[in-house]
């Protein structure tokens, strides 16, 4: 079916009207989709039906105004949708379904050891019969109601291989009867590391949006880091799952300053760090000494580590790029992934200079990886080869994810040229 995109505003609408409705879209899909999947047992009439159930707010609110409860007036949409269509078919199947959904409750009952519905779809798409990286592309479609495109942009593949991944994913939980079920408490560390990847992934595309005018996708940002909150609670003896969270509020800490007014993207080392939240940084800098006490390091809490180092220098000046430097070897061999080494070659830059790591980037393969291009051209221009810095520039614009990185990009290319 298609990627989960309202449909267009009604020209009658008020642009304050239009964004209310995107902005409900954008914080209640994953719940309307996971309520919707326990009524209907079955992924594609869920999404079809609240698609269904947007497209119809999306012409009526702009015009007659938010519901009381916007979330409640989708799921209720949704459902009712879904016995409309289901009244279609001639099937005994699915009249029984139809029977049984009609008698079924507006919201189903809590159940299980995940009480938070949509945490509980984080871990229920992470089934052990699914491969990982399905696990975590089909759970980003559904929870966070990312695109494709976005969702390939993620996992650094092309639109079309990750169009096939979400495809085969539904269609192995179609055709093996794999059922809608929440796991029992036993079973939850064995998918674990999906749901991890998951939330940071979340994160990470609301940190830095792959598409659209905007750096920040301030809503998923929120959702990665209440649902962290929710996992801590339910599973406070795993370290990784508190280094998640540590590094997720440590990094949303920053976010006041990684634009200024106008939306432009403002870097690390210029960033106004009086601007920083210093409540979310006393708390996920609790949570890496915590993990530290438990000596049991993972890749989340080493990122988190690495996190609390910026954290800690009040000035770019004063951070410890030494420390950044040996948290990110240390990355690198429990967790190596050309990604890593691209973050490490920054480090690498402020401890042993810009041709040191700038040999490193030139190894990597990642092609058409926007952060290469830009880390690669900013690397040139402090060796002041300005011609190949142009180049690479060009090239990173030519690959930037959304507005705010092309123009950040754009400016600095610029300054090349004065």
């Amino acid at each position: 079916m298609p990627d989960p995109v309202p449909a267009p505003v009604p020209a009658a609408a008020s642009p304050a009207a239009a964004r209310e409705v995107e902005a409900v879209f954008r914080a209640e899909h994953g719940r309307a989709v996971s309520v919707l999947i326990r009524f209907l047992g079955d992924i594609d009439a869920a999404e079809e039906a609240v698609q269904d159930a947007f497209t119809a707010a999306v012409q009526r609110w702009p015009l007659t105004g938010l519901p009381p409860s916007p979330a409640g007036w989708i799921i209720t949409t949704a459902r009712n949708r879904a016995v409309d269509r289901l009244r279609r078919e001639s099937t005994r199947a699915r009249r029984h379904a139809e029977a049984a959904l009609l008698h079924a409750p507006d919201e189903p009952a809590e159940e299980g050891a995940v009480r938070d519905e949509r945490l509980r779809l984080v871990f229920t798409c992470c089934h052990p019969a699914l491969a990982a990286p399905a696990q975590i592309a089909l759970t980003l479609r559904l929870l966070g109601g990312l695109s494709t495109p976005e969702i390939a942009r993620a996992f650094l593949v092309p639109e079309a291989t990750m169009a096939q991944r979400l495809v085969r994913a539904k269609k192995k939980i179609r055709d093996a009867g794999i059922p809608y079920r929440v796991p029992h408490e036993a079973d939850l560390p064995a998918r674990l590391r999906g749901v991890l990847a998951v939330l940071y992934l979340i994160y990470t595309e609301g940190h830095s949006a792959t598409s659209g005018e905007h750096l920040v996708r301030a809503d998923l940002c929120a959702e990665a880091v209440r649902l962290a909150r929710s996992l801590a609670e339910l599973m406070p003896g795993e370290p990784e799952v508190l280094g998640l969270l540590g590094l997720l509020l440590l990094s949303e800490s920053r976010r006041p300053a990684r634009t200024g007014r106008d939306g432009a993207l403002v870097p690390l080392g210029e960033q106004d760090r009086s601007c920083w939240d210093r409540a979310l940084i006393a708390e996920g800098q609790e949570a890496v000494r915590s993990c530290l006490r438990r000596g049991r390091p993972g890749p989340y809490q080493l990122q988190a580590a690495i996190a609390a180092v910026h954290a800690d220098a009040r000035t770019a000046q004063e951070t410890d790029w030494g420390q950044v430097l040996a948290l990110y070897d240390h990355l690198l061999s429990l967790a190596p992934s050309p990604v890593v080494a691209l973050n490490r070659a920054v480090a690498l830059a402020e401890v042993q200079g810009p041709a040191a790591a700038l040999a490193v980037v030139e190894a990597l393969d990642l092609p058409g990886h926007p952060p290469r291009h830009a880390v690669r051209a900013d690397l040139l221009r402090r060796l002041g080869q300005l011609e190949q810095a142009r180049l690479a520039y060009d090239e990173a614009i030519a690959t930037a994810g959304n507005d705010a990185q092309r123009a950040f990009l754009t400016r600095r290319r610029s300054e090349l040229e004065t």
